[in-house]
């Protein structure tokens, strides 16, 4: 079996370009008014069981039978403050404009309501952008939304550079490696999972640099026209 990897081409500007600036962030020194986000989302399948799973018991293991009923899809964002130790997990119905203008007001106004500037990474989805704040909120509300926001988007091909999508790796070992059977316990225990991370303030030891990039992707940068 072949596995599929996205691999950004040869030689494109627009993508050392988008990586440089997003390693540049990462490298930064934050002021005490400002903070670093990454954000990205996934998706869970709920499934409910069709029969009783047989609890463990001394000498033998757990087990449940391999048919299962749908129970339909959640999306969710991760919100990631990797030099804080901070993530917030938010469950929604769907990832439309709205759905994402509401999670950023929530991280502008309650999760760090103290800090000017919040440096946002994400990837550039067609809703992560500050246009989707006007199709949520009145435009004075947006702006000042918007005006809280550094953002920086990572190049296409380029998730890897999201530490929010290492974090929702983490998440999926962790808590959604099994049946979940509705949204309710779906985020309960996403936000037991949070709270637990959030309280031994687990950060991202990020050592990846620009000066690394252009040592060990060297082929992924353009030759120079003379």
């Amino acid at each position: 079996m072949k596995e599929c990897w996205c691999i950004p081409p040869q030689g494109s500007a627009e993508f050392v370009c988008a990586m440089e600036d997003v390693l540049e962030v990462y490298q930064r020194q934050y002021a005490d008014n400002e903070v670093l986000v990454c954000l990205d989302e996934t998706s869970k399948q709920q499934v409910k069981e069709t029969r009783q799973p047989r609890p463990a018991q001394p000498g033998a293991v757990g087990s449940y039978d391999y048919e299962y009923e749908r129970n339909g899809v959640s999306n969710l964002f991760m919100l990631f403050a990797p030099l804080e130790g901070w993530r917030r997990v938010e469950v929604t119905d769907r990832r439309t404009k709205v759905d994402w203008a509401q999670v950023v007001r929530q991280l502008v106004d309650e999760d760090y309501p103290d800090k000017d500037r919040i440096v946002l990474v994400m990837d550039n989805l067609n809703t992560h952008h500050p246009s989707s704040l006007y199709e949520a909120f009145e435009p004075a509300d947006a702006r000042r939304i918007a005006e809280r926001l550094e953002i920086h988007y990572t190049p296409k091909h380029g998730s890897w550079l999201d530490m929010a999508e290492i974090e929702i790796g983490v998440m999926s070992r962790q808590c959604l490696d099994r049946r979940i059977p509705d949204q309710r316990t779906l985020r309960r225990e996403a936000a037991a999972w949070q709270d637990r991370r959030n309280q031994e303030a687990i950060k991202a030891d990020w050592r990846f640099t620009t000066a690394d990039a252009r040592i060990k992707l060297q082929s992924l940068y353009p030759s120079i026209q003379n």
